[in-house]
């Protein structure tokens, strides 16, 4: 039996995987698919991927290694493989999707300030990005590359059966009628300037490290007695009457929490 491994939410990478892991949100980094590869020690492989898609390099990477592995690997479109994951999509010996599923391709994109130099250079390395990403496509359709990246400026949406007449796709999965899915491809991405103050430890109440950096294991401290304040304070409330109550003293902590 193959190992199943999911690709799920957004594509990460492996140095800020640890920031989604405090918030609960669903994501895959270069370093969980690498893991698993490794303890899979070359049995077959079914990827089962959902994912609006996330960072670029992230995703080259789990293509490459997907790519590399010596064992068969499946990839399943189940839901969405939008932007960087569709990218990871391509690394199937066999690419099958799910009648319900949609794959989305499009230009990279990033943020970027300076002169119109800089705006040049950002330009010109966005082009170039285009082309890397166009070839996980093009080596797994036949398609030519200016075909390829004309779709990917137009944004294009790909049904089952628009995937599989284009051959990003072997086969549809059940065989039944396509039921188009609704999602708008938006990756569910943490903000960067949030990732920015964790890591950089632009957080409140912290003492001692108010303009220092934070480390991981302050940070999920931090968590844990953020938890352990609601559930005193819920503690409080249900040994209590309902009379007006003053408001905990822990509050201003939590609302100053993330800067």
């Amino acid at each position: 039996m193959p190992k199943r491994i999911n690709v799920k939410g957004a594509i990460v990478s492996s140095d800020i995987g640890w920031i989604y892991e405090l918030f609960d949100i669903e994501h895959t980094s270069p370093k969980l698919i690498a893991d698993q590869i490794t303890d899979a020690n070359g049995e077959d492989l079914e990827v089962i991927i959902n994912s609006g898609g996330g960072e670029v390099y992230a995703a080259s990477e789990i293509y490459t290694d997907l790519k590399s592995y010596d064992g068969n690997v499946e990839t399943r479109i189940v839901g969405l493989a939008a932007s960087a994951a569709s990218v990871i999509a391509m690394a199937g010996d066999k690419v099958m999707i799910a009648p319900t599923a949609e794959i989305m391709i499009h230009n990279a994109s990033m943020i970027s300030r300076g002169d119109h130099r800089e705006m040049g250079k950002t330009a010109h390395m966005l082009q170039n990005t285009d082309k890397t990403i166009a070839n996980a496509y093009r080596l797994k359709s036949g398609m030519e590359e200016k075909e390829l990246l004309e779709l990917m400026g137009e944004e294009t949406w790909l049904t089952p059966q628009d995937a599989l007449e284009k051959g990003f796709v072997d086969e549809i999965m059940f065989d039944n009628e396509i039921k188009l899915s609704a999602s708008n491809g938006e990756a569910n991405l943490i903000p960067q300037e949030v990732i920015d103050g964790i890591r950089q430890g632009k957080l409140n109440k912290v003492p001692g490290k108010t303009k220092q950096a934070i480390d991981k294991e302050t940070v999920k401290q931090m968590f844990v007695d953020f938890k352990q304040e609601i559930l005193n304070e819920l503690k409080l409330n249900n040994n209590q009457s309902n009379e007006p109550k003053p408001s905990a003293p822990t509050q201003n902590k939590r609302k100053g929490f993330i800067f």
